[in-house]
């Protein structure tokens, strides 16, 4: 590049900001030492999610049996805090052109694990109400996106220079499920409390609960294992002025077309209208299922999934990514009818297992995808923005699917629509570049997965 860039055409400058990393296949030892040191970290960031971990399921029963708030007014509450996470692309276009303290990636999970730990504790001190619950859940939920943007963006630059994005996908999901089903699996518990005569004393226990766990992240992130980092390869290089580089990579961004198809699948994924929010209401209020019953129904139907997840992990090594796609997509498309054959809480409960297994493969293998299709140095970004992708399509889907319910008051129009979305993905994949998903994971295209 000459000294004035302002002679150099943006396609030139952007070439030039890009560094080619060649794929490499990396010994056992080192991948599973990677794997384990994503897991704890993934592991940690899951128990304190804001917006997930111990707090959600808590606070949506608070909502509606403490409060007494209506099924759209509950999803109303979910829609409003999640601002955050619609806007989470931005914490990851940080991630990928701001370093802090120099250490990348680390330098987020201690500047933020302390910053939302400090926030934790002055939450856990406020009122418990609607708005003091509110508030406390889009602040935590902002300053928590940084260390995710960082685990994100982590997780895809691993899986992409050393070509074991499938492997990648399926640690990942395997243990997201684990936070999720222990919140789950105590949230009956932690209603009742947050319920009774010592509510904001349970409360303030969540919260210094959360504050301890991402205390916990940002002391993790003191640690450099060389067997990660020495194996994390810079993609991009600062050239000019930090808004000239963000504006180069917005650019670069829009104009990659494996990110399309990708981010889609998985927006339709999550465009779910029903299977929140209407859910609950239906196995509550008609099925008479107590809290504990709710949370258990969740726990087995997150659980479930945890077999096809390692199922895809010993697939993708063996068979290309292109046929694990179809025909995991095919076995999701029905995925919620087994709920129009229930009539009790038990029976929702037998029905969780088939539910949860039918959706492994396919979510593994849209994982895998996104990993393999995000550009060169804007991993954080394609991973931030497939996280808003699912905040936004599964709260709207969640307003959606209760407007359904409470008009024709009869949850199968739910599964109906549902089921018409899943379809529609099978159509999207006819649309994924070929180059991506014609190889097993171990295998890297020529070239690499990332082209620009």
């Amino acid at each position: 590049m000459t000294s004035d860039a302002r002679a150099i055409p943006l396609e030139a400058e952007v070439a030039a900001d890009t560094i080619a990393v060649e794929p490499t296949t990396l010994s056992s030892d080192t991948r599973w030492r990677i794997l384990a040191y994503l897991s704890v970290l993934i592991l940690l960031l899951g128990f304190g999610s804001p917006s997930g971990g111990l707090i959600d399921v808590p606070i949506s029963f608070f909502l509606k049996n403490k409060l007494h708030l209506a099924a759209h007014q509950v999803a109303a509450f979910r829609l409003v805090a999640g601002i955050p996470l619609y806007l989470s692309f931005v914490f990851g276009l940080t991630r990928d052109t701001w370093s802090p303290f120099g250490m990348r990636d680390r330098g987020y999970m201690v500047l933020f694990g302390a910053i939302t730990a400090a926030l934790f504790v002055i939450f856990a001190f406020a009122p418990f109400n609607e708005g003091s619950l509110l508030l406390a859940v889009i602040v935590l939920t902002a300053s928590f996106l940084f260390v995710s943007s960082a685990q994100n963006g982590l997780m895809a630059q691993v899986g992409q220079q050393h070509v074991m994005s499938g492997q990648v996908s399926t640690v990942v999901n395997v243990v997201v499920s684990l936070p999720t089903l222990g919140a789950l699996a105590l949230g009956g518990v932690l209603s009742d409390a947050l319920e009774g005569r010592n509510g904001p004393a349970a409360g303030r226990i969540l919260f210094l609960t959360g504050a301890a766990i991402m205390a916990a992240v940002a002391l993790f992130g003191l640690l450099r294992p060389k067997s990660v980092y020495d194996n994390v390869h810079v993609e991009t290089r600062p050239v000019g002025n930090p808004f000239a580089i963000l504006a180069r990579d917005v650019v670069r961004l829009f104009s990659y077309w494996p990110v399309y198809p990708a981010l889609l699948i998985w927006a339709l994924w999550q465009f779910a209208p029903g299977a929140q929010t209407p859910l609950q209401f239906y196995l509550q209020n008609t099925l008479h299922s107590s809290d504990a019953e709710w949370g258990w129904w969740n726990a087995i139907f997150v659980g479930s999934f945890i077999p096809t997840f390692l199922l895809y992990g010993w697939l993708s090594q063996r068979y290309p990514l292109r046929p694990l796609l179809w025909w995991g997509a095919v076995v999701a498309v029905p995925q919620m009818v087994p709920l129009l054959f229930i009539h009790n809480a038990v029976g929702a409960l037998v029905a969780a297992v088939p539910i949860g297994l039918m959706g492994g493969v396919c979510s593994a293998a849209y994982t895998d995808l996104l990993i393999r299709s995000c550009p060169r140095g804007l991993q954080g970004t394609v991973l931030m923005a497939s996280v808003a992708l699912y905040w936004i399509m599964s709260r709207f889907g969640d307003v959606l699917g209760t407007a359904l319910y409470d008009r024709f008051k009869n949850f199968t129009v739910c599964v109906i629509a549902i089921t018409a979305v899943y379809a529609s993905i099978l159509l999207v994949l006819l649309i994924v570049p070929k180059r991506l998903t014609r190889t097993a994971d171990g295998e890297a295209p020529e070239g690499g997965f990332a082209t620009q």
